[in-house]
């Protein structure tokens, strides 16, 4: 096998197993720190799962879908966009795993509205999201310029 294509395959399987595991600890940490004080309620959709199934799942699909949006954010040129693209797709997923959660929860065994249900997820998840997207997206960029 050619040196050069050996150095550049076991540098994109460095970066992709990074991307990957970073994102996933990243995800579940959010999950749990936001929507943790539902842990102990059943869900709507399946009273035998647990939250730490939900959290999981939601973690294992956000690292494979995201991993491969972010190796495409690698071909931008512009560092300000592509980071900026960055925290909006961690934002708007996990912003919609929160909402997910909280009307499995929480919402399907009461009376909330539409615009309570939003109200509600944001005021959980806003420091959550916040400090994590943040990290984990200059943690991303920080390990993309050491590989």
């Amino acid at each position: 096998m050619n040196p050069i294509l050996k150095t550049n395959l076991s540098q994109l399987l460095k970066k992709l197993i990074t991307f990957s595991i970073l994102i996933f600890v990243s995800t579940f940490i959010e999950i749990y720190w936001s929507m943790g004080s539902f842990s102990e309620k059943l869900s709507s959709g399946n009273p035998d799962s647990h939250f730490f199934d939900d959290a999981y799942l939601l973690s294992v699909l956000t690292t494979i879908l995201l991993t491969i949006a972010f190796l495409l954010f690698t071909l931008i040129k512009s560092r300000y966009l592509k980071t900026a693209l960055e925290l909006i797709s961690l934002i708007v997923f996990w912003f919609f795993w929160n909402y997910s959660i909280f009307v499995d929860r929480e919402s399907a065994w009461s009376t909330y509205l539409f615009r309570e249900e939003i109200l509600y997820t944001l005021t959980l998840s806003f420091f959550p999201i916040l400090i994590l997207s943040i990290a984990t997206v200059f943690g991303l960029n920080y390990i993309l310029k050491k590989i």
